[in-house]
């Protein structure tokens, strides 16, 4: 099925399949049978012991309300979201579902202000949320690799983070482009985009930096695009190449990075639009977020909400995040 003239993607109603208001309409009961549903898919929903993986769990309610499941094999009290990215959670899984949903109808991105305003959470609370969602994405990107025979894969890097405020009188001003006057926080974010294929970010101190990374994920008999900035040239001694100026022009002679260019215009006007600071050890999360938001583009909202809730859901409980609230990381 194509879409008709003229209509882009996400204007077309195959792209609409979950309403936000659709779920605001949700009761705890059904959020936490779509979440049953999501984690236990095997056994349509039925609850499975994450400890010793018993099937006869029965369920009870705490006073609060919450749902908790008893395993009759081990004893072993458990709930939902135990042992996943959303273990110990707070909120209420309604709460969670709709920050979800809301994340993934932004295309370039949402920040946690604003969400705290959506769904009447604190600021805090909805920063670890979103992180922890981009860090199930991250899943994703865990030892993918990329190309192979008769395949294109385009390189390309640009640099994010660290903005070092001009001074007020112009005498006072310094050039930002030497390195001395630099935060040290800028970073190269290196794409990797297989034409019709995924994505693969990585973040390092610059684009020459990545060679080896990228040797190791891109496969032997790929046909690598580049532009033609120096770093890349080792490249050649594994790949076949094309190269572009940009100077010259965006495409020429079949070579081009204008997928990886696409990328970076979404990464750019996340950064600039919504985040504003993306610097410092949480660089790479922003990378993947818009890496999988590019290689989902065509994907419909309410798959798109499924499938981050399933990764979600199949991780383990946060590297990043794991203690935040107790101060037991900085």
């Amino acid at each position: 099925m194509t879409l008709a003239k003229g209509i882009h993607f996400l204007q077309s109603k195959r792209a609409k399949t979950l309403s936000l208001a659709e779920v605001f309409r949700m009761s705890e009961s059904e959020a936490e049978t779509a979440f049953r549903k999501i984690r236990w898919a095997e056994t349509e929903g039925q609850p499975v012991c994450p400890e010793c993986g018993g099937l006869e769990p029965y369920e009870f309610r705490r006073p609060t309300g919450l749902l908790r499941f008893r395993c009759k094999a081990c004893a072993r009290n458990f709930s939902i979201t135990s042992g996943t990215l959303f273990a110990s959670h707070k909120a209420p899984l309604r709460a969670y579902l709709a920050a979800i949903a809301v994340f993934m109808n932004e295309v370039k991105g949402k920040n946690a202000l604003a969400l705290s305003r959506d769904l009447g959470m604190s600021h805090k609370a909805c920063w670890v949320l979103l992180h922890k969602v981009r860090e199930a994405m991250a899943e994703e990107f865990r030892g993918r690799k990329i190309g192979g025979k008769n395949k294109v894969a385009e390189v390309d890097g640009a640099y994010f983070g660290g903005y070092v405020k001009p001074a007020n009188i112009k005498e006072h001003r310094i050039d930002r482009r030497y390195l001395a006057n630099q935060s040290g926080k800028r970073k190269s974010v290196v794409i990797v985009r297989e034409r019709n294929g995924n994505s693969l970010p990585a973040v390092f101190a610059s684009e020459g930096a990545a060679l080896s990374w990228i040797k190791s994920r891109v496969e032997a008999g790929t046909l690598v695009n580049a532009d033609d900035a120096s770093g890349w040239n080792n490249l050649a001694s594994k790949y076949e190449m094309k190269r572009i100026n940009h100077s010259e022009a965006y495409s020429k002679d079949g070579a081009c990075t204008n997928q990886a260019e696409s990328y970076f215009s979404r990464l750019r006007r996340a950064e600039m639009g919504h985040h504003h600071h993306v610097a410092g050890p949480y660089l790479l999360r922003y990378a993947q977020e818009s890496a999988w938001r590019e290689d989902a583009r065509r994907t419909d909202n309410g798959a798109q909400v499924r499938r981050v809730t399933e990764l979600a859901l199949k991780s383990k409980p946060s590297v990043d995040f794991s203690g935040y609230y107790q101060r037991h990381r900085a």
